[in-house]
């Protein structure tokens, strides 16, 4: 077995040292409070997104909330891109951003982020990938990537063709298709996560995120029934939980849309990260 090293994700100032400098904007929730749409602003501020809303009909895009994942106009697999054109380094180690909803928290990373790391953000929702991909270009950034697929059929062909190892899986808040009969459409799914434990590079993390237990709880149950997956917080003492296993804080240092519209409305964010330990079988 590798040897295991105390892991570190990021090291940027979340969301909650930035607001120690603007004390108007801590009471969340009041009637003067921040609304989501202006802490989304805030937690997003250093993009400079906003200008680039006029300068494209992509600005602003009206999107359908939930998506069956099992319509037969999702079940094509998507061609994986020529990886030396979509990254200016197709070595380096890969994020993949599963259902990446808008995209501005991965740009966020691939701006800011201290490590040499590319980054994909897969989302089933072709409006809001067409609007992600022209940030992209006109922020000039060479280490992200937009692409619509649906994870459930295309999530192993793209990743296995990518040159360098995969480094980092996030599925945070997917949708919970809460209707029971709807289960089937949730996202994590075992042949999902048979297909990141096989290609998931040795020491490589997932992070999975809910505000809805149910869904987190439901996640977690599959994580934990693969024996190539331990918690990180079992490794690195640094990271700590709470008597459930849960993680206390964000790791990542940024925060999504949706975490930050939960949090807003009081709701619990449940978060486990998981380290491969071993080759799956």
């Amino acid at each position: 077995m590798a040897t295991l090293h105390r892991v570190t994700l990021f090291s940027i100032p979340n969301l909650q040292s930035r607001l120690k400098l603007k004390p108007h904007l801590r009471c969340l929730g009041g009637i003067n409070g921040p609304t989501s749409p202006d802490l989304i602003d805030l937690e997003y501020a250093d993009l400079r997104l906003k200008p680039l809303y006029a300068a494209s009909e992509t600005g602003h895009v009206r999107i359908r909330q939930h998506v069956n994942p099992l319509s037969s106009s999702f079940r094509v697999p998507v061609q994986p891109p020529d990886w030396k054109e979509v990254f200016r380094d197709s070595t380096l180690p890969l994020m993949v951003d599963i259902g990446c909803g808008s995209g501005r928290f991965l740009i966020w990373l691939a701006k800011n982020s201290p490590q040499p790391r590319n980054y994909l953000g897969l989302e089933i929702r072709e409006k809001l990938v067409t609007r992600s991909q022209f940030w992209v270009r006109e922020l000039g950034l060479k280490n992200i990537h937009f692409m619509y697929a649906n994870v459930m059929v295309s999530f192993e062909q793209l990743v296995s063709s990518y040159p360098g190892p995969l480094s980092l899986v996030s599925i945070l808040c997917p949708d919970p298709h809460f209707k029971r009969r709807n289960h089937k459409r949730r996202v994590v799914q075992k042949p999902l996560v048979d297909s990141i434990s096989k290609t998931l590079n040795l020491g490589g993390q997932v992070l999975i995120q809910s505000d809805v237990r149910e869904v987190a709880l439901d996640m977690r149950s599959l994580f934990d029934s693969y024996d190539v997956f331990k918690r990180v917080d079992q490794i690195d003492s640094s990271l700590t939980c709470d008597s459930e296993g849960w993680l206390l804080g964000n790791p990542l240092g940024i925060r999504t849309e949706r975490e930050i519209h939960a949090e807003l409305e009081g709701a619990t964010i449940y978060r486990r990260l998981y380290q491969k330990i071993s080759q799956s079988s």
